[in-house]
């Protein structure tokens, strides 16, 4: 006997998770193994129960669904559901990935887990690539920093960072008087960062622009970046350049 694919719903709107309910009823081979409102609670339920199959939601408070997946990792067995197909709609067309647009009929959800079923059973990389690709594209467009520690999530806007600072396979986060580790290299984030606000100055430190009060010289070629919070940060030869350049 095949074992039964467990599925987890995510979704904010309570009507929602009853349909994706009432739908799945006629699959006796999938199990309902939780439910969640929030982001935050998807991203403690997806680590702890591992489902084989995520019912997930684009636009929620807290988090979106692709935030989800950028704080879990996953990248295979989801099927996302969304209100705005001008957000998702021709993204996932380009890919392997199925989306339900709401309001949805049984016969399109029964289409998604068709396809659902086919891609796990295969272990193809189409699914995973793809929604690798979502994840980077969102990425892309940072407004906000997610970082997930120790079984919390901290949400960090990009306006309180100070600098940050490269630990070997980690960043260290500086944002109002708090550091953050998290798992991504320095050119990763600085790659996703306004240029105009945040500038490499050493091989490992990105100082925002704004965070900086003064430049100071060590020594004939060292200076280090006084921030406005008293810290110091090293400056090397060619992040004193760029510096320059963002100001003048």
């Amino acid at each position: 006997m095949n074992k039964r694919l467990q599925v987890l719903i995510v979704d904010d709107e309570e009507l929602a998770r009853r349909l994706s309910q009432e739908y799945l009823r006629a699959h006796p081979d999938i199990e309902i193994i939780g439910e969640c409102e929030t982001g935050l609670e998807a991203v403690d339920a997806i680590s702890k129960l591992n489902p084989d199959l995520v019912l997930l939601d684009i636009q929620m408070p807290q988090l979106s669904g692709l935030e989800v997946l950028e704080l879990t990792g996953r990248r295979s067995g989801v099927i996302f559901t969304t209100a705005y197909d001008q957000y998702a709609l021709k993204a996932f067309d380009l890919h392997a990935v199925d989306y339900l647009l709401k309001p949805f009929s049984q016969q399109r959800f029964d289409e998604a887990l068709i396809k659902a079923r086919k891609l796990l059973a295969e272990q193809t990389l189409s699914s995973t690539q793809a929604i690798q690709t979502l994840v980077t594209q969102q990425s892309e467009k940072l407004q906000r920093l997610l970082i997930r520690d120790r079984g919390q999530v901290h949400v960090v806007s990009l306006e309180s960072i100070d600098y940050v600072e490269a630990q070997d396979d980690y960043i260290l986060i500086h944002a109002a008087g708090k550091s953050y580790m998290k798992t991504q290299s320095l050119s990763d984030l600085e790659a996703q960062l306004d240029a105009s606000k945040f500038v490499r100055v050493h091989r490992s430190f990105l100082l925002q622009i704004s965070a900086l009060q003064a430049m100071e010289k060590t020594s004939k070629d060292s200076q280090v970046a006084v921030l406005k919070n008293g810290e110091q940060v090293p400056v090397s030869r060619a992040g004193y350049e760029r510096i320059r350049a963002l100001l003048n």
